[in-house]
């Protein structure tokens, strides 16, 4: 018997952070044994973006077996988990969560505000954006300076991140 895979499903914010560092590719390599998806709710987000839905519509349609688009159709309980999330959270990472907790599968998301207690509550491991980056610090597939420069540039373009510095973030997560 074929055991699945386990998913990445990634919200839009740590989309949007990876590819205002320039390291989006990267985000998807940094976990070779997962699959990445992205739902479609998530995905009607950044689509707002003309420029950020030719990228991820290119990268779905030419490298699948990196990145999957795929339904969030919840039915019955997950339904009724969705509509409770979204009266107090945003439609992508309630539709993340919920995907996550019934599939078993990882969530990216760096809006901890709104998905820890769920997470913590519901068994469901989360990566924000500076646990990915951290892990490719410590796979070597990013050195501390370009680290502390994908940072930099993140928040240059309006996004929020905790630190500037690499070296002192510690991830407690291990997948």
């Amino acid at each position: 018997m074929a055991q699945t895979k386990t998913k990445i499903v990634l919200d839009a914010d740590v989309v949007i952070h990876f590819m205002k560092g320039d390291c989006f590719t990267l985000l998807l390599e940094l976990f070779p044994k997962y699959q990445y998806l992205i739902l479609d709710i998530v995905y009607d987000e950044l689509a707002k973006s003309p420029q950020t839905k030719a990228f991820i519509d290119n990268i779905t349609t030419f490298m699948p077996q990196k990145l999957l688009k795929i339904p969030f159709k919840p039915s019955g309980t997950t339904m009724l988990e969705y509509a409770q999330l979204i009266r107090k959270l945003g439609k992508g990472e309630s539709a993340c969560m919920v995907y996550c907790y019934e599939n078993k599968d990882v969530l990216g998301s760096s809006n901890l505000r709104d998905i820890k207690d769920y997470c913590s509550s519901h068994g469901i491991t989360y990566l924000t954006t500076l646990d990915f980056l951290y892990y490719a610090y410590i796979r070597k597939k990013l050195t501390k300076e370009e680290c502390d420069e994908f940072i930099q540039k993140v928040i240059s373009k309006g996004s929020k991140l905790p630190i500037t510095d690499i070296s002192k973030y510690v991830c407690s997560v291990v997948i």
